[in-house]
């Protein structure tokens, strides 16, 4: 067996030990890496017993099988904890070169545990670690820490660098990690669990190779995942346009959240802010992650006196949707400009620009007063007012450390008036993607085990006809705007999307070489031999193993529903009148999924996914009303 190493670097800040640690080969075959593997090592140190800050609650980072192979998109890696944003289970996948230099150490993961005494980074390279004092690097913005470290540590080849910004060392509960500048890990705060252990960065290098079990069939495997790659529109698409794609053909599928999510419809706006607008104005190339053979990074440059950054990473789709038709702010300079702004504090830009427009509806509603907002006019429009709040929440600075909670906890600060204006599942604002015109989405979103998710599955891609995979059993067609007859997508979608993430491969680069050449590639490389039934059923495990740590964090049932501005109808678009049912699709669900009414898994479902051992753990969880 090959592509994991069954090896997890752990560090204790607190106590400053640093081991190696074995994993059952067959406990990595059964959960085969990426966040599924740490979602079972979360379970066996008892993570879910923590609060997301607390010293001992364990951060894993962790990378998955394909990783530092040069298979086509086996480039992503995952950080995982308890969620300081929304307290349930978080995870947050990154791409870049970062995963691949780790596993070329020789270690399939980290796991950090403990506080340090003072500020600190750990230094991986090859056979040696350390942990370094940091006080030099504490209050750095991420460029900043990114560029002294990789001159700290020059070599013949550079080191790769993960670290958080302000925001993070600041416990804004919605702090991003920045990875080479270039690529974050935005979603569930990640960066507030490492700031809570002192820990700025994260330095690796390695210099060994990631073994494959199968060569010849590697090769020929990879050899025709890259053929398939080439010939497919979605590749195309992704390169030529990148994610910002999505503004444009969203408006014409009611795809585009506007306003807050109360428009539907704004063809003005969507013009000036994607990807050909990008494309056209902006933009000075594209980067790819390693090993991929797309490249779908924006790289871009602003020449403005006012907005102007220099070359680097550029805003994707979600950005130009959160600080742009969220916000009423048509201005893509200033769009890129706060997107710079957001990564260079370690901010979440879905999190930090839908807080933002929250905070909008709330003033503009009567909700909160300029005296509240400490004299910032956060009118529709105003994305100069939206910069200034961005700076505020990073500091923690005056009503910026409330809307450094988020926008639910802000709501409940504000008072019962606000809750309309929320628009989160299980305390997680929802991605830029409008389930009132994708219902199986909105299915998808409820039941997301991280809060509402775009990146767990393709079920969107399977309503807009993108993505079809008959070989797993999808092989009807999904009517955007109908919630019946969505569920067995939705439970196949998340079961391949979780495999996905389990053996961190890029999901572009998987829809675009097709399910069969992913499975021959994942195969080739671990030597495991799973059919695609063996395959799928891998990531039902990891959903349902995260369902069950959720329901140990207190998720039920009452979680599992959407907010009440996408059950509101727009109007105006391409999904007006249109609102997911969530009462059938939730029915549909649970008796495909095989939850209970509470939204427990049943023993059944356990057993059927080698999870029975869960089931008396949950017992103590079912007695709670």
């Amino acid at each position: 067996m090959s592509g994991n190493f069954n090896k997890l670097l752990k560090i204790d800040l607190g106590s400053e030990k640093i081991e190696t640690i074995d994993i059952d080969p067959e406990m990595v075959k059964s959960h085969v890496g990426g966040s599924a593997l740490a979602a079972r090592l979360f379970f066996e140190s008892d993570g879910y017993q923590y609060k997301p800050l607390q010293a001992e609650s364990p951060l894993y980072i962790m990378t998955g099988p394909m990783v530092g192979t040069n298979f086509p998109g086996s480039s992503r890696f995952v950080l995982c904890a308890r969620s300081p944003l929304t307290g349930i289970w978080g995870e947050s996948a990154s791409g870049g070169f970062w995963g691949a230099e780790l596993k070329k150490v020789g270690y399939d993961g980290i796991v950090i545990e403990g506080k340090a005494s003072s500020p600190c980074y750990v230094i991986v390279e090859d056979s040696n670690v350390s942990i370094v004092e940091a006080a030099d690097l504490w209050g750095l913005d991420t460029y900043q820490s990114v560029d002294t470290l990789k001159g700290k540590h020059q070599g013949k080849r550079p080191v790769r660098v993960i670290t958080i910004g302000p925001a993070g060392e600041n416990l804004v509960k919605y702090a991003a990690v920045c990875n080479d500048k270039a690529h974050y890990f935005g979603r569930t705060g990640m960066g507030a669990v490492m700031g809570s252990k002192n820990l700025k960065a994260i330095v690796v290098r390695g210099n060994g190779k990631v073994p494959v079990a199968e060569q010849e069939r590697y090769r020929e495997a990879r050899k025709a995942a890259l053929a398939a790659i080439k010939e497919s529109m979605i590749s195309a698409s992704f390169h030529d346009l990148g994610t910002a794609a999505a503004m444009d053909m969203g408006m014409m599928t009611g795809d585009v959240p506007i306003k807050n999510w109360s428009l539907g419809e704004d063809y003005e706006m969507a013009a000036a802010l994607g990807g050909p607008a990008i494309h056209e104005t902006i933009l000075k190339g594209r980067a790819a992650c390693y090993a991929c053979p797309i490249g779908c990074k924006p790289v871009v440059a602003v020449d403005h006196p006012k907005y102007a950054i220099a070359k680097g990473p550029g805003p994707e789709y979600e950005t130009c949707a959160t600080f742009g038709t969220m916000i009423m702010n048509d201005d893509l300079n200033a769009v890129a400009h706060a997107n710079e702004l957001c990564n260079r504090l370690g901010l979440d830009t879905i999190t930090c620009g839908a807080t933002i427009a929250f905070m909008m509806d709330c003033y503009t509603n009567g909700l909160l007063s300029s005296q509240d907002l400490d004299e910032v006019d956060l009118a529709w429009g105003n994305v100069d007012a939206a910069i200034e709040m961005i700076h505020k929440i990073a500091k923690r600075e005056g009503f910026g450390d409330r809307a450094a909670e988020g926008s639910q906890a802000l709501a409940a600060s504000i008072g019962e008036a606000a809750e309309k204006y929320v628009v989160t599942v299980k305390g997680l604002e929802l991605p830029m993607h409008d389930p009132r015109g994708f219902h199986g989405l909105g299915l998808a979103y409820m039941n997301s085990n991280r809060g509402a998710c775009h990146l767990q599955h393709a079920v969107q891609a399977v309503e807009q006809g993108m993505v079809a995979w008959p070989e797993a059993g999808l092989e009807e067609d999904y009517p955007a705007t109908e919630s019946t007859g969505k569920a067995k997508m939705v439970c196949i979608s998340e079961n391949i999307g979780q495999m996905a993430n389990a053996a961190c491969v890029c999901h572009f680069v998987h829809w675009a070489m097709g399910l069969d050449k992913f499975l021959d590639g994942f195969n080739a490389v671990t030597g495991y031999g799973f059919g695609m039934d063996e395959f799928i059923a891998a990531g039902r495990r990891a959903w349902v193993l995260k369902r069950a740590l959720n329901n140990m964090m207190g998720v039920t049932s009452a979680d599992d529903r959407l907010p009440q501005k996408v059950l509101t109808p727009t109007a105006e678009g391409a999904a007006a009148g249109s609102i997911p049912d969530e009462e059938l699709m939730r029915k549909e669900y649970y008796e495909i999924r095989g939850l209970d009414e509470r939204g427990f898994p049943t023993l059944q479902l356990l057993e059927s996914t080698d999870l029975e051992f869960l089931n008396k753990r949950l017992e103590n969880y079912r007695r709670v009303r």
